[in-house]
Parts: structure tokens; C-alpha cells; sequence
């Protein structure tokens, strides 16, 4: 007799319940919903930290710019998701109060760690609470603190890492091996900018456009969020696609 899938046994049922080896299902079908979303890459370069995100926009009747991937937490951080943004707009306004409260309590900046450690406490709990659901969203969190540029990786578990490159979402493998085989840490954000470019298109193909990607960075000496223009990434573009 064949041995019954955990799900028709009922372990996917509750996020409080452990299949019998060790697994939370919920969780896994959370870290699936993120696989599902849209790219977003985060670089950190010599002269600070870029996020990109493919906005993803099918339908040409959407104004492009009301879609937002990019969120600024503060002036010196900022976030990019994948998943279900709503879940993430949530956190990082959670994140952005954190920030401000920070700044009136303290007088002085948040530090990058500080806001993902709240964000992954708040995840990690919708993990062991009965009646919950875990956030199905990951977070890329990057900003530029007295040590310098920072990029973090969030899960639906409430892990984070902290890596020099890294990428969330459908693009995932294609895009982390390209980070693996061109990323260099004397890099600038230029060129951070250009490599995720060249990711994106390389994993949209033939649908890309510069309307559906967002990119932002923070300068290691401003620690100013800066929203990249339609323009320069139409210049990168071209560039790039020049280059083929």
C-alpha cells in the first residue's frame, strides 16, 4: 500500500502542525508564492548598493509608473519584494515607523540590521501562531549604515543572510548564476546597475522594456536613496543591448 501524501493526511492544514519528517508545509507553499513573483536583484558595490526589480507589467493599460517594487524605509534604506506585495507593504511600513521612531528616540539613523531583524521577528511568529498564515513574501533589504553598504535577504521563515549579491523571485537561477560569474566587488553602482540589467534581460527575453523595470540605489557618502530615471536606464539599455 502506498504510504499517503502529507497533504491528504492534513499536516498542510495548520501552520502549527509538523509533518512527521520535520516539515512545515505552509511554509514551503509560502517559499513557493515567492518563487512565483517577480525578479529583484540587489548588488552592493564599492560606492554603495543597488536594488532592480522587473515590475512585470502584461497589461498595457496600467499607468507603469503607479507600480511600485521599490519602497524607501528611510533616507539611507530601502527594500524590494517578491511574493505578495501586499504582504510585503505591510512589513515595510511597519519598517518605516520603526525607522522614524528611531530617528526621534536617538537622534541619529537606524542601522540596516536593526530593520531586518524586526521584519524577520514578525515573520518567524506568523510561523508558530495558530490562526495565522506566514508572510509569502521575501524582502531584499539594502542601505548604507557607519559600516558601510548593506544588502539583506529575507525568507517567509524568518531567516535572513546578508549577502554582496543576491536575487528573489522567478528569475532566481538564472539571474544567481549570472551574479556567481560577474559580480566583482570593486565594482561601482554603474556598473551594478548595468549587471542587473543585463540579468533581467536576459531572463524577461523577449518581452523586455525598460517601462517594466524599477532600479534605485543608496551612495555609500550621500546615504541618499536615489530613484533611478527612465532615461538612464534607457541609456543603460542601449548599452547593453549594443554590446550583444
Amino acid at each position: 500500500m502506498q504510504p499517503m501524501p502529507h497533504q491528504l493526511m492534513g499536516y498542510d492544514r495548520a501552520i502549527t502542525m509538523f509533518s512527521p519528517d520535520g516539515r512545515l508545509l505552509q511554509v514551503e507553499y509560502a517559499k513557493k508564492t515567492v518563487r512565483q513573483g517577480s525578479t529583484a536583484i540587489g548588488i552592493v558595490c564599492n560606492d554603495g548598493v543597488v536594488l532592480i526589480t522587473d515590475k512585470r507589467i502584461i497589461e498595457k493599460l496600467i499607468v507603469a509608473d503607479s507600480v511600485e517594487k521599490i519602497f524607501e524605509i528611510d533616507t539611507h534604506i530601502a527594500a524590494a519584494a517578491a511574493g505578495i506585495i501586499s504582504d510585503a507593504r505591510v512589513l515595510l511600513e511597519r519598517s518605516q515607523l520603526k525607522a522614524q521612531q528611531h530617528k526621534v528616540t536617538y537622534d541619529t539613523d537606524i542601522d540596516t540590521l536593526s530593520i531586518v531583524k524586526d521584519i524577520c521577528a514578525l515573520k518567524q511568529m506568523c510561523t508558530q501562531s495558530g490562526g495565522l498564515r506566514p508572510f509569502g513574501v521575501s524582502i531584499l533589504v539594502a542601505g548604507v549604515d557607519n559600516q558601510g553598504p548593506r544588502l539583506f535577504e529575507t525568507d517567509p521563515t524568518g531567516i535572513y543572510f546578508e549577502f554582496k549579491a543576491t536575487v528573489i523571485g522567478e528569475g532566481e537561477p538564472e539571474v544567481e548564476e549570472m551574479l556567481n560569474e560577474e559580480y566583482k566587488e570593486n565594482m561601482n553602482i554603474e556598473d551594478g546597475l548595468k549587471l542587473g540589467i543585463k540579468a533581467l534581460m536576459k531572463t524577461i527575453g523577449k518581452d523586455f522594456n525598460v517601462k517594466r523595470i524599477d532600479a534605485a540605489y543608496i551612495t555609500s557618502k550621500e546615504r541618499q536613496f536615489v530613484s533611478v530615471n527612465k532615461e538612464k536606464l534607457d541609456r543603460i539599455y542601449k548599452e547593453m543591448k549594443n554590446k550583444k
